[in-house]
């Protein structure tokens, strides 16, 4: 399967959902082998804490987020861990939006109340939150066998430094995006691309705070890792400058992707997964790790208060073989947090192993920052961000 070149990719649906403000629901691709639907806490074998395998095992994640035979319709890595550990999988493509999601499951967490889930994908700052909350379940490290296949960089993530709640599903990098026959020559800094006359009205910032103000927190020299009330606020007065000057056009989501794909965009800040599925379309597109660093930011796999935490590990220690991983990282297109997933993929597609944005180096990781996940659930910092994006 090669789903980077499908006619159908995963990039195409969410812009389509972007632009048309609903939910994806796509016939014969929500449908999983083993059921969906909203979980009813039913068909269980044991607690959560039993260290037996419970049927069904209920995932929650976000659209398109992992392989799918164009034919069949099916999701072979669904279908292969069914038919090896003889369970049957609920697999919900039901979290657009971390905040979304989030208030959904809160009345039931804060109550101590099952999420008929037992295993759901949230980016690292809402991660952090269940974690601070003690929302979650800690992981059966004697089921993650294959726990040592994760990748250096996301060993070990201030929210979870020993990874007992998390385990990363899959990673992104978000720097520029630019055209170069618009913007007439190479865009390598966040400086650039809010100061640039040459792109004035022709730039978008993305509305998720950690990417835009983790990016300009480092173009001013500061630390989006570790973030002071002093280097936020210069952060905002930057982000102010550049759109009191005209210079933004707008924040947007996932959107900018059929902004800059149309040409009405000329560079923007952008993550690399979007930019892999355009390029397939427009080769002349680049995506670059800024001069001053660019944000890097995980979904991480954990198991909600009540979720069966031994049947999830199973599921997660799958997944973290690098046959199964390379079969996931083809089709989405984002950063396999594997090590061996690309040396499983070379026989097969060269040229997607030696995608950069797909496998960075390790001097291209040392780029890379994860924004502080305490500011980034600061209710003032995202009141003062918010007021950006109304600006």
């Amino acid at each position: 399967m090669t789903g980077r070149r499908s006619s159908l990719t995963r990039r195409t649906l969410l812009e389509r959902a972007a632009l048309g403000g609903a939910a994806i629901a796509v016939p014969g691709w929500l449908a999983a082998c083993g059921g969906i639907g909203g979980g009813n806490g039913g068909g269980g074998n044991g607690e959560a804490g039993e260290r037996t395998l419970r049927d069904p095992l209920r995932i929650s994640n976000w659209p398109l987020y992992i392989d799918i035979d164009e034919e069949t319709k099916r999701r072979p890595t669904i279908q292969g861990f069914m038919q090896e550990y003889g369970i049957s999988v609920n697999y919900v493509e039901d979290i657009n939006d971390n905040n979304e999601y989030f208030a959904r499951i809160q009345p039931a967490l804060s109550q101590g109340q099952s999420t008929d889930r037992d295993l759901v994908v949230l980016t690292d700052w809402m991660a952090a939150r269940l974690v601070r909350n003690e929302w979650v379940e800690p992981l059966d490290q004697e089921a993650l066998t294959n726990k040592g296949n994760l990748v250096e960089a996301l060993r070990s993530p201030g929210f979870d430094p020993d990874r007992t709640y998390t385990m990363p599903w899959q990673s992104g990098m978000t720097g520029i995006g630019y055209n170069p026959e618009l913007t007439g020559g190479d865009v390598t800094s966040m400086e650039q691309l809010l100061t640039d006359e040459r792109l004035r009205g022709r730039v978008s910032l993305l509305s998720e705070m950690p990417d835009t103000v983790g990016l300009v927190m480092l173009s001013n020299g500061d630390d989006p890792a570790n973030v002071e009330a002093g280097a936020f606020e210069r952060a905002i007065e930057t982000i102010r400058r550049a759109v009191d000057s005209g210079q933004v056009r707008q924040f947007t989501g996932n959107e900018y992707s059929g902004l800059l794909a149309r040409g009405d965009l000329a560079a923007c800040v952008a993550w690399s997964g979007d930019i892999t599925q355009l390029q397939l379309d427009n080769p002349n597109l680049r995506f670059v790790v800024p001069d001053d660093g660019a944000m890097i930011w995980t979904d991480n796999m954990l198991v909600p208060k009540g979720g069966h935490a031994y049947t999830a590990s199973v599921f997660m220690d799958y997944v973290y073989r690098p046959e199964i991983a390379a079969q996931i990282a083809e089709y989405v297109n984002y950063i396999s947090p594997v090590a061996g997933a690309r040396e499983a993929i070379r026989e097969r597609d060269p040229e997607l192993a030696d995608d950069p944005l797909i496998f960075p180096d390790e001097e291209t990781l040392a780029k890379t920052h994860i924004f502080d996940t305490e500011a980034a659930d600061d209710q003032e910092y995202r009141e003062q961000f918010q007021a950006l994006l109304g600006a």
